[in-house]
């Protein structure tokens, strides 16, 4: 257990870590005296602040934050926000530790917990660009029961940056549960190198994926590059029975200029009103258009 802070003390002490929080420029300066009264303040301090002081030890001693943000990550008694905080930074400040193997060793430790909680924040903390050596694992987090640790599974993956697991992808976007469809197709446009590929998934999915992740496919299409190879995908999509879908569809031939504006008027006398904004949208810049 961590030793108790007389009260006077932690006041003491919160005032310290203040002043440094509050001038970074000083902190670095007296960086040997600053980073102990830090770390020691990140035990007492109030939630708020804490946060500020993981911000600042994040940023200018990345080596002697880990293992806190460890310690935190790992705490049952901490609030469950604190701890998600804690994971992301892990992550954050990973790569740029000079021997970071120990703290992914603990990590790929701790993905096989029969805590869900330090299983979900242990693959959160591992999904950085390049941790290789966390690939295997997490793939292995794909086809866990837990339906939490597989979309987690999924963005850290993705994080990895390595294309590689888009063929994986795919086969969970047959097998897995409807979660984890949404969390791949939320995730997959971020494969900047291979837009093309990642565009004709989402096409096939809107053709014959599931029906209720129709406008979430939608709505990622719409996060990589235009492309008019879409444009008839939308131009079926004007007549779904969901307005939203529908609305969708309108503005995203708008951005393609592959409706017309007498087309966009027929759809003012759609029921929705979201519909009706859509199709105003592009009558408006169509007429702006022509009056240039």
């Amino acid at each position: 257990m961590s030793a108790i802070i007389p009260f006077d003390s932690r006041q003491r002490l919160i005032e310290q870590a203040k002043n440094y929080v509050d001038d970074p420029g000083r902190m670095l300066s007296e960086r040997e005296k600053a980073i102990p009264i830090l770390l020691r303040a990140l035990k007492a301090a109030d939630m708020e602040f804490r946060r500020k002081i993981i911000l600042l030890l994040g940023s200018f001693a990345k080596e002697q934050a880990c293992q806190p943000l460890y310690d935190i990550m790992k705490d049952p008694s901490e609030p469950d926000e604190l701890r998600d905080q804690a994971a992301i930074h892990l992550c954050v400040l990973a790569p740029f530790i000079e021997d970071n193997q120990s703290l992914i060793l603990k990590l790929l430790n701790d993905i096989k917990s029969p805590d869900i909680d330090i299983r979900v924040r242990a693959i959160m903390a591992l999904g950085w660009e390049g941790n290789l050596p966390a690939a295997l694992p997490l793939i292995e987090c794909l086809y866990d029961e837990n339906e939490e640790v597989q979309e987690v599974a999924v963005n850290a993956l993705c994080n990895l940056k390595d294309s590689h697991v888009m063929a994986l992808f795919e086969d969970r976007l047959r097998h897995g549960s409807i979660d984890q469809k949404r969390a791949i197709l939320f995730n997959l446009w971020r494969f900047r190198d291979r837009e093309d590929e990642v565009a004709a998934i989402y096409r096939r999915e809107l053709e014959e994926g599931d029906s209720a992740l129709r406008l979430d496919v939608l709505i990622v299409l719409g996060q990589i590059k235009a492309q008019e190879s879409n444009i008839p995908i939308y131009r079926e999509f004007l007549k779904d029975p969901n307005p939203r879908i529908r609305a969708l569809a309108i503005e995203r031939l708008g951005e393609l200029n592959a409706l017309s504006q007498e087309e966009a008027l027929a759809f003012l006398d759609d029921t929705d009103m979201e519909v009706k904004r859509a199709a105003l949208d592009i009558i408006q810049k169509t007429g702006t258009d022509k009056r240039q």
